[in-house]
């Protein structure tokens, strides 16, 4: 006989149902989510098992966010849980929606525990979802990361939209990096664009180049292009100007700012990333660099949480359903729309790159292309990237180099 714990989990509760696999109710009750009330869920398991000896505990909670971490890894870590056969579940909630939609009863919190508990009771759960604690640092980092950029490239597409208004010819003209730290202090210079424009060329062509520390390899071409590219630029008015300029050192700023950051994120990841033992099994893969090894590993965690490459796949939302009716059967289906999506992008991008370097993935990839007339490049990709998971999972599970010379095993 098992014991069952179901948490319906709050910010400021955890509702507890627990139940024996007979569908016997032992307890239910409302504790604060915080340390005491998960120490009093844990000696009323106690108290449990001094009075039957139960094969196994389950404790199964929905992952809501933030909110389920800290009573997940609370169970997870304690020593007299862990000697007991404990096993922590933290469910996908649409999957304990679904199996609560099968009966008509009201919604209640303490229902909602139960039907968790009685979720477990049924074996339906998979996959562990919890990792140790370093994976679940370089996650925390890794996603930090991934928001960063996603900001950085949001702040440098309003910089450029609102450079169009200051300078519109100038994107045209140049042929650099206009977000490098020369071209930056240009634009925002407080005295404004049009004094690089009166400016003597040779005077210009110095400044480029003791601001670049001489990395302008024609800096006297780029001088042109800048006068050329001001001179020839609609003018604003002084409110409308005033405006775009404060604009565009506010993004200036941040852009600065953010990408200070996401350096220093690197440095931590790269610090988390290069303990952990399946490190450099990732970054042997030709083309895979620390960015995306780091994120796809900090996803993953430890490759026993995962039974096969399949389930693997089906986690990261690469994976397309069976359907099967009488007769007939479909043989094309939609993908998946769920799973973990940001290991799914780290894969997907992972195996573009992949794809220039590997004969075998190049090819893969070329023959996916060629199979249909729409949308070749974004199915060819995806079907690439479940290829890839494929090698990823063998050398996760093994523990083993990348070797072009063999197959990994289990591909």
């Amino acid at each position: 006989m098992k014991l069952l714990v179901g948490l319906d989990v709050s910010s400021q509760k955890l509702d507890v149902c627990m139940l024996q696999s007979d569908k016997k109710v032992l307890c239910q009750t409302t504790v604060d989510n915080n340390l005491f009330g998960a120490d009093l869920i844990k000696n009323n398991i106690l108290n449990y098992t001094n009075s039957c000896d139960y094969e196994s505990i389950e404790i199964g909670l929905e992952s809501t966010s933030v909110y389920s971490f800290h009573p997940a890894m609370f169970f997870l870590e304690d020593n007299t849980l862990k000697s007991m056969n404990t096993h922590i579940h933290v469910i996908n909630p649409k999957r304990v929606h679904k199996f609560k939609a099968m009966f008509d009863e009201d919604k209640t919190d303490k229902m909602d525990a139960y039907r968790i508990a009685d979720y477990l009771r049924g074996e339906f759960h998979t996959t562990n979802l919890i990792k140790s604690e370093q994976y679940v640092a370089l996650q925390k980092l890794t996603r930090t990361r991934h928001q960063l950029i996603k900001q950085l490239v949001a702040s440098k597409q309003h910089f450029i939209e609102n450079l169009y208004y200051k300078c519109n010819t100038l994107s045209a003209e140049i042929d650099t990096n206009i977000f490098g730290k020369t071209m930056m202090e240009i634009i925002t210079d407080e005295d404004g664009m049009d004094a690089f424009a009166e400016m003597p060329l040779k005077d210009l062509e110095a400044f480029l180049t003791e601001k670049s520390k001489g990395r302008f390899s024609n800096p006297e071409s780029l001088a042109k292009a800048i006068q050329k590219a001001i001179r020839n630029s609609y003018r604003l008015g002084e409110i409308l100007s005033g405006s775009v300029d404060l604009i565009l050192g506010t993004y200036a700023n941040i852009i600065r700012t953010l990408q200070k950051q996401i350096k220093i994120l690197d440095k931590s990841i790269s610090d988390v990333f290069s303990s952990l033992p399946e490190a450099q099994s990732l970054l042997s893969i030709p083309r895979i660099g620390p960015v995306f090894a780091a994120g796809i590993l900090a996803e993953v965690g430890q490759i026993e949480r995962f039974d096969d490459q399949a389930k693997l796949a089906k986690y990261a939302g690469l994976s397309w359903p069976k359907y099967q009716s009488g007769a007939f059967t479909a043989e094309n289906t939609s993908m998946r729309r769920t799973g973990n999506h940001y290991l799914r992008y780290y894969l997907v991008e992972a195996a573009n790159s992949v794809r220039t370097h590997i004969p075998e993935y190049r090819k893969y990839y070329a023959k996916k292309v060629a199979e249909v007339p729409k949308f070749k490049h974004k199915r060819a990709l995806v079907l690439t990237a479940r290829k890839f998971v494929r090698l990823v999972d063998a050398l996760l599970r093994n523990h083993q180099l990348y070797s072009p010379e063999r197959e990994c095993a289990k591909i």
